[in-house]
């Protein structure tokens, strides 16, 4: 580890191999938690490195606890989270309204770390159990159109990195490798970034991965996501273009509009009020947008408004709701 501490506070970027061993090192125990704090500390100093975000990935993945979806094609909603906007839930709730769609849904999402309300947080306010289990997850899947992936269960390499993310209250590498750590690793995904150089390493990664679909959405204003706020640019594997609000058959939004609660019961009632179609327009069309680009990610030959219109069905039509009520009973 001193090896590599010496080259992060050189500003040396780590190789995929040190990046590897290091992170191995962290998850199975054999770091300290101020050598922890260090390295996280001096790979925040500087922008996103591939090489090392390469390898952390394969150390995580390495250490995760697997899921077999058994040849089921389905599709993840998720940023790195970090942007610093306090929004509500948008990518839970698109992922919600996405499964009442008729779209197979594995969330993968944690705690809020860098934000006061993450997934985790409202599904359990919500009362939702977390579970690892392969059998009851996919069930759950087969049974509701979603199951939830509580990273905390499947990546034990993190019980020794959360108390510093915790103490630390800022956004880390952790928050850009979460959306490349889902363990079912699903055909489809949408990945949110709140920077643009991460949004070039996601899509380098991803190129390479055959058999896989995406959307890489970076929001030019800051968002991990689709905030309809401004222009958004938006990846996939075959182009690269800037998203506007009209784009998506929609007005555009303030960031006044998006602010979500302090609280987890704050967020699960902006969660359930959308739900309900007793949310705000801007709210409702956010999750949408959202929505939309998952389900375009799936059939990039249909229209986004289109998109966005079968998502806003799901809403109205009380699908997406009925979604969630099985989903927690």
């Amino acid at each position: 580890m001193k090896n590599q501490l010496h080259q992060l506070y050189a500003q040396e970027p780590l190789s995929r191999d040190a990046a590897y061993e290091t992170l191995s090192r962290i998850g199975n125990g054999r770091a300290t938690d101020i050598e922890i704090a260090a390295v996280v500390s001096a790979v925040n100093m500087r922008p996103a490195v591939l090489s090392e975000i390469q390898g952390f990935r394969d150390a995580m993945l390495e250490l995760a606890h697997p899921i077999d979806l058994g040849g089921r094609e389905t599709i993840d909603i998720v940023g790195t989270g970090g942007d610093g906007k306090n929004t509500f839930n948008i990518s839970t709730l698109a992922s919600v309204v996405v499964a009442g769609a008729g779209y197979p849904v594995t969330k993968h999402g944690s705690y809020g770390v860098s934000s006061n309300v993450g997934s985790s947080d409202v599904l359990q306010a919500l009362g939702y159990t977390f579970t690892n289990d392969q059998d009851t997850l996919l069930r759950t899947l087969d049974r509701t159109g979603i199951c939830f992936f509580h990273a905390p269960l499947f990546h034990p390499a993190m019980k020794n990195v959360v108390p510093i993310r915790k103490s630390l209250g800022v956004r880390t590498f952790f928050n850009l490798l979460g959306p490349l750590l889902n363990p079912a690793r699903p055909k489809y995904q949408v990945f949110g970034t709140y920077d643009r150089q991460v949004a070039r390493i996601y899509d380098y990664l991803l190129q390479d991965e055959t058999g896989r679909e995406f959307s890489i959405v970076h929001a030019l204003d800051g968002y991990d996501e689709i905030s309809l706020t401004g222009a958004a640019s938006v990846r996939s594997r075959e182009r690269q273009r800037l998203l506007h609000p009209q784009d998506f058959g929609l007005p555009a939004l303030t960031t006044e509009d998006l602010h979500g609660g302090e609280t987890a019961e704050d967020g699960k009632a902006i969660f359930l009020a959308v739900l309900n179609n007793a949310a705000t327009p801007a709210q409702r069309d956010v999750v949408c947008a959202n929505a939309g680009l998952a389900i375009h990610t799936i059939h990039p030959d249909r229209s986004l408004p289109d998109c966005v219109a079968e998502a806003a069905e799901s809403l109205s039509s009380g699908r997406a709701l009925g979604v969630l009520n099985r989903l927690i009973n």
